[in-house]
């Protein structure tokens, strides 16, 4: 008996820790976290950032040594004739004589050495390779950002949205008791059917808003499920709503920071692509250069009528090596003007990125500037539907009070708790829009990786 203990302990924890994993609420770090791994756009950018990486390998052999070696055996099956003159004839002096030429089989081996000395056309290119590795880089980080603001936004969406749920869940709670205590009123003859009718309407309709937004939450959900790169079959639980926390942060917040163009991604890869077009500029100057490389080649040939060139010294072949070493100027004259187009080109192209710099800097600073109104009206609605909130239930606790008294009428009771719904719904709001702006502050100061922390 007791060797089954242990298995059974241990199958024990195993559920108890699979069953944890399960209902493990997720947090927004874990999200993001989880969405930097498995997000397949993300995936695909590091792809690219590896791809820049082995074109620079590519471009900076272009300054190293190349040498390549080639191999051949050639069957002379039909040999080439060379007709000499009648003079040469000693048979029959003045008859053309044709001769065959060459041998039968023909073998060669041949390297050859080729190294760049001066091309100023390579060296460019190693500077612009390293540049757009950098480029590559940027571009992986602009993209690990989109996928950080787009997760938090729809997880502080799908928040809102449960907070949305409760409010509804707790006026169909009150709808059911109140439709309780009318049907007891109407069995005591102390309550019209009319009465009853309307509350079971208004019970009715919130079950229906508590459908529609079950069904929303379910479809923000797969969505931020496809952001994080997780199959949405996946069951995921999310925390409450920290509404104490986010009514803290909103009364102290006062400094929005100062907005430094130069930290956002966008911004800096428009640079960098400047960078590399002024690179690609010097490339198109710098074939008006002349350039020099060094070659060496040797080769080794065999020639016989048999097929016996590989038998060394015990075949009829002739062997023999040959070698030479040099060096190559290549001077460019004249292209019909190719060049200077080239060259145009870029320079137009350099004023195209020196236009979308100015865009981007307009368009940066008017979203810091609009982040920050709309955090500055976030913080001014929340103070006030939270105080609208308050008033809300207070008016209809009071009228639920005279209603049970009989002071007050059920259309009183009905409009007090379709108001209070109502600003409850409107704070909730705020305080999703506060944290949009609120995110799209830390977008504009180029600092949404701290979300991770």
């Amino acid at each position: 008996m007791k060797k089954w203990i242990i298995p059974f302990l241990f199958l024990s924890s195993a559920w108890t820790t699979n069953v944890y994993a399960q209902t493990k609420q997720l947090s927004l770090q874990e999200a993001l976290r989880f969405a930097l791994d498995h997000n397949q756009q993300l995936a695909v950018s590091r792809l690219e950032e590896q791809i820049g990486k082995q074109k620079t390998l590519e471009v900076r052999a272009q300054a190293l040594p190349q040498i390549t070696g080639n191999a051949n055996i050639t069957d002379n099956i039909k040999k080439q004739v060379m007709v000499l003159p009648g003079e040469f004839n000693r048979d029959e002096p003045g008859k053309p004589v044709a001769l065959p030429v060459g041998t039968t089989w023909n073998a060669s081996a041949t390297a050859e050495l080729n190294q760049q000395l001066f091309n100023q056309s390579v060296f460019t290119g190693l500077q612009a390779a390293r540049s757009g590795e950098e480029y590559y880089t940027l571009q992986t980080q602009q993209t690990k950002e989109v996928v950080i603001y787009n997760v938090s936004a729809l997880y502080y969406s799908l928040l809102v949205k449960q907070e949305k749920l409760n409010v509804v869940q707790s006026n169909i709670d009150k709808m059911t008791k109140l439709v309780e205590t009318t049907q007891s009123q109407l069995d005591n003859g102390l309550a019209k059917r009319i009465d009853l009718d309307r509350i079971k309407v208004s019970l009715v309709n919130y079950q229906t808003q508590k459908s529609q937004l079950i069904n929303q939450l379910k479809v923000d959900e797969n969505k931020l499920k496809q952001a994080m790169g997780m199959p949405v079959t996946e069951d995921l639980e999310f925390p409450p709503l920290a509404l104490s926390d986010i009514e803290q942060k909103a009364a102290v917040t006062t400094d929005f920071g100062e907005f430094n163009l130069s930290n956002r991604t966008e911004y800096k890869l428009l640079k960098k692509n400047e960078e590399l077009q002024q690179f690609q500029k010097k490339a198109y100057i710098a074939e008006y250069f002349p350039s020099l490389s060094f070659n060496g080649r040797y080769s080794y040939n065999s020639l016989s009528d048999k097929f016996d060139m590989f038998k060394g010294n015990n075949g009829t072949a002739n062997n023999f090596g040959m070698a030479s070493i040099g060096l190559t100027l290549k001077i460019p004259i004249f292209d019909g003007f190719a060049r200077r187009s080239r060259v145009n080109q870029a320079n137009y192209t350099l004023e195209q990125i020196a236009k979308k710099l100015d865009a981007n800097k307009m368009e940066l600073t008017t979203a810091f500037e609009n982040a920050r109104l709309s955090l500055l009206n976030s913080l001014s609605t929340i103070k006030s539907q939270k105080e609208n909130v308050a008033l809300a239930d207070e008016v209809y606790a009071s009228t639920q009070n005279n209603y049970n008294l009989g002071l007050a009428n059920l259309t009183d009771l009905l409009n007090s708790e379709t108001s209070l719904a109502e600003a409850q719904n409107s704070y909730n709001e705020a305080l999703l829009q506060y944290k949009l702006a609120e995110l799209d502050l830390i977008k504009s100061h180029g600092n949404l990786p701290s979300l991770l922390n």
